[in-house]
């Protein structure tokens, strides 16, 4: 299976619940549905049998057979620690730091998690790969507070997402500052909400292309255009791509414009491939992940405006105000002069 898309020249595979593909021999009863270790639900019968590691020896080495190598991702939902031995150097190249998508605005949490990746990294070699939206989690407006709120501290994790050492993954519509949709109870498909009463619908609703709601908002390519499989909310047009490429303050740009400047970055060996980050909290509860060549991200999430150390704004989530003075729910990078 791996072959038949890596000849088709797909750049790579994410692999779905990667720490599962083992069970404990005999297949034992569980005495209980698993615990919760960092928000990251885990089952020692049903995940993280040793025989897995084997797996994604053999992957890694197909995958390296072809050129350029293709790329192994996988999601693993375990402790930061477990989950960094999925990324030693002979298995995949990344496995997605989801423990970040549990966290809610609060800076001794991001760095506790942070400084926990870090020790991995030191310990097994991968760097981690940020992830704060997935096809399963509340999108991260609704998640920091919804509206206006959250939407600003969306924004402020997109940038802090990007300046963090690693590679980075955006959940289609993050990009968009999407937030999470109410989907009516009629209109749930997910099989979960059936099963559970867990619905995970409100994050794969279909993305707003165009302004006017004709063809789902220009999510369908044909007339007459069927429903999508999910019902597109009143106003999601407000959200429209076409409009975010016409406005340079919209999310989309914010995006665009800290991806252009994270390439400049590495090819100017600011960042580099094996960057670390060293995790604190400030005093007003300023979060700051330091890189090395002086660079840091500072992220303010304390309720009173926060001053930032001796500096050079490279990039900001919201408009400087005074300054030296970083703004409640704003993200800066930083060049120390």
């Amino acid at each position: 299976m791996l072959r038949f898309w890596f000849d088709k020249g797909v750049d790579g595979l994410r692999i779905d619940v990667a720490h599962a593909l083992f069970k404990a021999d005999g297949l034992p009863d569980s005495p209980s549905a698993g615990g919760v270790v960092d928000g990251l639900r885990s089952n020692p019968q049903v995940s993280d049998q040793e025989e897995v590691h084997e797996v994604y020896r053999r992957w890694r080495t197909l995958a390296e057979n072809y050129e350029p190598h293709r790329l192994l991702v996988g999601e693993v939902n375990l402790e930061p620690a477990r989950a960094a031995r999925y990324t030693r150097a002979d298995e995949m190249q990344q496995a997605f730091a989801f423990a970040f998508v549990k966290l809610g605005w609060d800076p001794e949490a991001w760095a506790a998690v942070g400084n926990e990746l870090e020790a991995a990294r030191q310990l097994h070699g991968a760097t981690p790969t940020w992830a704060l939206e997935n096809h399963d989690i509340v999108r991260s407006v609704t998640r920091f507070g919804g509206g206006e709120v959250g939407a600003l501290r969306a924004r402020a994790a997109l940038v802090a997402l990007l300046g963090l050492p690693g590679p980075a993954y955006l959940y289609q519509g993050q990009e968009l500052g999407l937030p999470e949709v109410d989907v009516p109870l009629e209109s749930r498909v997910d099989p979960m909400w059936a099963r559970g009463g867990v619905c995970r619908d409100g994050a794969r609703v279909p993305l707003p292309w165009t302004a006017d709601n004709a063809l789902s908002h220009g999510f369908s390519l044909t007339a007459p255009a069927t429903n999508p499989w999910l019902p597109q909310p009143a106003g999601w047009g407000e959200h429209a791509i076409e409009l975010q490429q016409q406005d340079p303050e919209s999310t989309l740009a914010l995006v665009t414009k800290a991806l252009e400047m994270r390439r400049r970055l590495w090819k100017n060996e600011v960042f580099g491939p094996d960057d670390g980050g060293i995790w604190r909290v400030e005093a007003g509860n300023l979060l700051i992940c330091e890189r090395s060549a002086g660079f840091f991200v500072a992220v303010a999430m304390g309720t009173e405006p926060v001053r930032l150390p001796a500096r050079s704004v490279l990039l900001s989530a919201a408009p400087l105000a005074e300054d030296g003075w970083l703004q409640p729910d704003n993200a800066v990078w930083v060049l120390r002069d």
